[in-house]
């Protein structure tokens, strides 16, 4: 049986425009009022949404009934939250590139990349062993997670993927792995 999944980027907020580490933040509003509903997204068997609340909201406008799954959550980045790389940069040169180049690094506090990756791939295995459609609510860092941990590559190639606001992955899963079907489609906006 297999069980497909779309996993959608939560809709744009200030950080995204700031270029800063995500905090809990509401959407940026011009994004709502716009916002087309992509009718595929609402024929599936079960809908999750992370616990922030741009995910959150992002399923709202959507239409899709999503139950909250902690799993979801953004990267925990820890004293950076809401800060831009741009001043971490400034404030902790030694960190932020201990953080690029090691993926078990936590200098700010909070969750590894080794530690989200590892977050990700339990949470996408689980949603396997259900076959039917799967769609999820989720932030950036966590859907190039789930890509890497679908395709079989490492840490580093977290960096090397790309994840707009708005935008669509689409994978597929049966028996013991997982297929990426579509990278980046966008949700009209």
């Amino acid at each position: 049986m297999t069980t497909r999944l779309s996993l959608v980027c939560n809709a744009p907020t200030s950080a995204n425009r700031s270029s800063a580490f995500p905090a809990d933040q509401p959407l940026d509003p011009r994004f709502l009022s716009n916002l087309t509903v992509d009718s595929s997204l609402r024929d599936a068997d079960r809908f999750w949404t992370s616990p922030a609340l741009r995910a959150v909201q992002t399923a709202q406008a959507l239409l899709l009934d999503a139950t909250v799954d902690p799993l979801l959550r953004e990267c925990d980045y820890g004293r950076w939250s809401g800060l831009s790389l741009d001043d971490v940069e400034a404030q902790e040169p030694e960190a932020i590139v201990e953080w690029m180049r090691d993926p078990a690094a936590a200098p700010h506090g909070g969750e590894s990349t080794l530690a989200l990756m590892a977050r990700v791939a339990a949470w996408l295995d689980a949603q396997k062993e259900i076959p039917g459609r799967v769609v999820a609510v989720t932030h950036a860092a966590v859907i190039r997670a789930a890509v890497v941990h679908a395709i079989g590559t490492g840490a580093a190639s977290m960096a090397r993927i790309d994840i707009a606001p708005l935008s669509i992955v689409r994978l597929s899963g049966h028996d013991d792995r997982w297929n990426l079907v579509s990278l980046g489609e966008r949700i009209g906006g």
